[in-house]
């Protein structure tokens, strides 16, 4: 019988290998934000004290015991970027070697082996163009999606670090996580996203499982998601589910949360920038929640949005709402604008963070 069980398993596994993702059965206009099984992944693992010299796979499956070290103690880090098409047909990620830096600052936190840094942007360099075919097209709104991660798997019982990982990148084809700058309602949530000296500034799994719940309750209510306040006091704002919170004061200035529990985002570094070439003097401070009414535009930014405005906040069972909740504000318009052209390459890239793949 185990042995009628072991070729059934591989028989199965031989069959979603060959049920890769056909190029020629996408609708770029309508891909969604999901998960498409490409030709080419890219696996290493680490043993013996090293990592053993990893590469392109085509197997999109992990298999490791069910004693895991992930499995039972949460030691998993992951990352979020994209590859986006030029309109010459050429490819660019944005930033690769940041997402190699909070990687890497992430498994530190959680005890775990660091994946080298130059070779994180090679091997996603490697998954790109060995998926090349997968980029969206110029102008479609979609880019590629590329996951790196890395979960500890050695077999354990006691609680103590693994001594063996697994460092894995998948990518996807994804369109906009939020069709068009639509401005979208949100709720503040009564949970905590991250504690105060917790994992809130590693991009680790637990720190997502923990805003399902409060994310389920608001969408029942007819809001996007939620809007989280610091562990500590519950008095100023933190972060949404998956994105970093900005908001804009009436007098023009670019504000964003200082918090020692919310992810440190690229995309925010990046918009921070863009903004104090743009005149809006902005600064990480923390943000009182019942100061709202200083606000006159606010927005999420992170990987998947880029920028996605925000219409309204209800907090305690009172609504306030922002510019607009139909269309983006002015200044969430021209921030976005020059971020999403920078990262196509549409716009003049005078920082340096446009890194194009070879072909």
């Amino acid at each position: 019988m185990a042995a009628y069980q072991c070729g059934l398993i591989l028989n199965l596994r031989r069959f979603l290998l060959m049920a890769k993702q056909d190029v020629k059965d996408l609708d770029w206009s309508n891909l969604g934000f999901t998960y498409r099984d490409l030709p080419y992944s890219y696996n290493e693992e680490f043993k013996d004290g090293k990592w053993q010299n990893g590469g392109l796979t085509t197997d999109s499956t992990l298999t490791f015991s069910e004693a895991a070290e992930d499995l039972h103690y949460g030691q998993e880090v992951f990352e979020g970027m994209k590859a986006y098409r030029r309109k010459d047909g050429g490819i660019n990620l944005f930033r690769p070697s940041m997402n190699a830096e909070r990687m890497a600052n992430s498994a530190k936190r959680l005890a775990m082996v660091e994946y080298p840094k130059d070779k994180f942007v090679e091997a996603v360099k490697a998954v790109v163009k060995a998926n090349q075919e997968f980029v969206p097209p110029y102008g479609s709104g979609g880019a590629l999606y590329i996951r790196p991660f890395m979960v500890g798997t050695q077999p354990v019982v006691g609680v103590t670090p693994s001594d063996e990982y697994t460092f894995h990148i998948y990518a996807t084809p994804v369109g906009a996580y939020i069709k068009g700058l639509t401005p979208m309602p949100y709720m503040v949530s009564e949970y905590d996203r991250a504690a105060g000296a917790g994992t809130g500034q590693a991009k680790t799994a637990g720190n997502y499982a923990s805003s399902l719940l409060p994310s389920i309750l608001a969408k029942k209510e007819g809001f996007a998601g939620c809007l989280y306040l610091d562990p500590r006091e519950h008095k100023y704002i933190d972060e949404f589910d998956g994105a970093n919170f900005y908001g804009i004061t009436k007098d023009g200035q670019f504000l964003t949360p200082k918090s020692d529990s919310i992810l440190p985002s690229i995309t925010k570094k990046s918009i921070l920038q863009i903004a104090k070439d743009q005149g809006l003097n902005p600064q990480e401070a923390r943000i009182a929640i019942d100061d709202l009414d200083d606000l006159v535009e606010a927005g999420a930014m992170g990987t998947a949005a880029v920028i996605s405005p925000v219409g309204s906040l209800t907090y305690k069972g009172k609504k306030h709402v922002f510019y607009s909740e139909t269309k983006p504000g002015p200044v969430t318009q021209k921030l976005y604008d020059t971020l999403f052209g920078i990262q196509e390459g549409d716009v003049e890239d005078k920082y340096g963070w446009v890194v194009p793949v070879e072909l």
